[in-house]
């Protein structure tokens, strides 16, 4: 059991950065917002008088929505069988229009302004376009609405597959440089075991540090609607953990949830900032750019990386894995297959292929021209995983 001396420090711990917190992303899932008869609405109007109160504490509040396929599917009575790839596309194109509709609605009669964006993991994986959406969300941020996010599912095929709103949402607290993202989900948060399957299974309230342990109380258990389980949330909170930032992950069913959270009830998982933080760049480099290939490292490289803050050099790799060129993101592997650092390449995989094993003296010996670099990839655009 928990003592009540812990009790007061993991309050003290949430107080601390909530009442400094100034920028909140939200996110709500699918699971929480849907029911057999469409959108729930009991739970969308009791998150739109959250979010307005926030708002007049002083805080800019941004939504991340999941709900559009699964609104499009009850829309159209498709019931709960699985869907195809161009079904999922389509309802989502359906139910997007129903989602926002009922938050327009809802917002409207308490006064606030809302604003959709649709976004695809493309437009966060090319630096200008990442920066305009950043400009674009702080526009809205001043203007006073509180934009609306969801992925375009109507077109971004991979992230129908692969993705999950989970790691939208942490992108776009790292993105905005939120203080927390708070992730709302059908479940009251993160506990020593499987609550389903283990009666001594207890609460988690705090994290400080999401290691192995932490790793090992990630159930398996998934929702029925969602695309992204305990295990996607932890993850998520890992990525805003690493840029600075705070995560609480909590029951988005029950009422007054964020009020609670900021009135410093013990409610939910409170993860906490990772004490040296990632550079905004280094940032995208490790969390939002999706690996085009790998390089496999030998055990000197390897330590080079992890323990001199060193530049990868060509004499280090011993395997290409993957077709990229230049400038491409890549994980680089020790011998066992594990990622250790992530990075940006300064030849193509034909490249670096053919120097692979080299001296940087031998790389235009080798390439019969003049070399690009000495690095294969620069300790700059290195990031250790």
């Amino acid at each position: 059991m928990t003592t009540a001396m812990e009790h007061d420090e993991d309050l003290a711990l949430r107080r601390r950065f909530l009442d400094r917190a100034r920028r909140v992303v939200i996110k709500v899932g699918s699971a929480v917002l849907t029911t057999g008869e469409g959108l729930n609405l009991p739970v969308l109007d009791n998150l739109a008088k959250e979010i307005c109160a926030l708002r007049q504490s002083g805080r800019q509040v941004i939504l991340v929505s999941s709900g559009a396929v699964a609104a499009g599917r009850r829309k159209m009575g498709l019931g709960d069988r699985p869907l195809t790839l161009r079904e999922k596309q389509a309802a989502a194109a359906i139910g997007q229009s129903s989602l926002m509709r009922s938050y327009e609605k809802i917002f409207e009669l308490l006064g606030q302004k809302v604003a959709q964006v649709l976004l695809t993991h493309d437009a966060l994986s090319h630096r200008d376009r990442y920066l305009n959406v950043r400009n674009t969300l702080f526009t809205l941020l001043d203007w006073g609405l509180v934009p609306i996010i969801n992925e375009n599912d109507t077109v971004s095929v991979e992230e129908l597959r692969f993705g999950d709103n989970d790691a939208l949402g942490a992108m776009v607290t790292n993105l905005t440089e939120a203080d927390i993202f708070v992730c709302l989900t059908d479940v009251s948060g993160l506990f020593s075991a499987n609550p389903l399957t283990n009666p001594e299974a207890r609460p988690v309230y705090t994290v400080a540090k999401i290691d192995g342990t932490v790793q090992g109380m990630v159930g398996k258990v998934q929702s029925g609607v969602g695309t992204g389980g305990m295990g996607s949330k932890v993850k998520a909170a890992k990525m805003v953990a690493a840029r600075g930032g705070c995560c609480f992950i909590g029951p988005g069913r029950e009422p007054d949830t964020i009020s609670r959270l900021f009135a410093g009830e013990l409610v939910g998982t409170f993860f906490l900032p990772q004490a040296e933080k990632l550079a905004s760049r280094k940032h995208w480099i490790a969390y939002t750019l999706r690996p085009q290939g790998s390089l496999v490292l030998d055990a000197g490289a390897c330590k080079a990386l992890l323990q001199g803050g060193k530049s990868l050099l060509p004499s280090g790799i011993i395997e290409v894995r993957g077709k990229f060129g230049i400038g491409a993101p890549v994980h680089c592997l020790n011998e066992q297959g594990e990622s250790l650092a992530a990075g940006l390449v300064n030849y193509g995989s034909g490249d670096i292929d053919r120097i692979k094993g080299v001296k940087t003296s031998q790389i235009e010996q080798v390439l019969e021209r003049p070399k690009d670099s000495d690095e294969v990839i620069h300790r700059d655009n290195l990031v250790i995983l």
